[in-house]
C-alpha cells in the first residue's frame, strides 16, 4: 500500500508547513459525502493517531487512517494551479466514477 506525491504538492506542503512553523505532514482520508459516495479530506498533520499509517515521499510524511486506506490505496497526490485557483488533485485508482463536480467519487 502506498500514497505518493508529485514534486509540486511535497513543496505546497513543506512551504505551508515552514511558513506555519509547525506540524509532521500532510494527511489525506475520505469522508462519505457527495452525490458519488465519498470525499478527500486533507489537512496538514501536526502528530499521528493510532490509527494512521504513515508513508513518505519526496521527504514529506503523509497520514492515512487505516478506515481511509483501502480507498485511496496507491493515489498520486498532485497540487495544481489554474489561473487564481490552486488545489491539490488526486489520480486514485481505486475510483469508479466521480460527480460531475469533482468533490466526490465512488469506488
Amino acid at each position: 500500500m502506498a500514497i505518493s506525491l508529485t514534486e509540486s504538492a511535497a513543496e505546497r506542503v513543506r512551504t505551508f508547513l515552514a511558513a506555519r512553523g509547525h506540524g509532521m505532514g500532510l494527511r489525506l482520508g475520505v469522508r462519505k459525502t457527495g452525490c458519488s459516495g465519498f470525499a478527500y479530506v486533507v489537512n496538514y498533520a501536526d502528530g499521528q493517531q493510532p490509527d494512521d499509517v504513515v508513508f513518505e515521499d519526496r521527504g514529506v510524511r503523509v497520514f492515512v487512517d487505516r478506515a481511509s486506506l483501502p480507498l485511496i490505496d496507491g493515489t498520486v497526490v498532485d497540487f495544481v494551479k489554474q489561473g487564481l485557483n490552486e488545489a491539490f488533485r488526486f489520480r486514485n485508482p481505486n475510483v469508479k466514477g466521480e460527480c460531475g463536480c469533482g468533490e466526490s467519487f465512488s469506488v
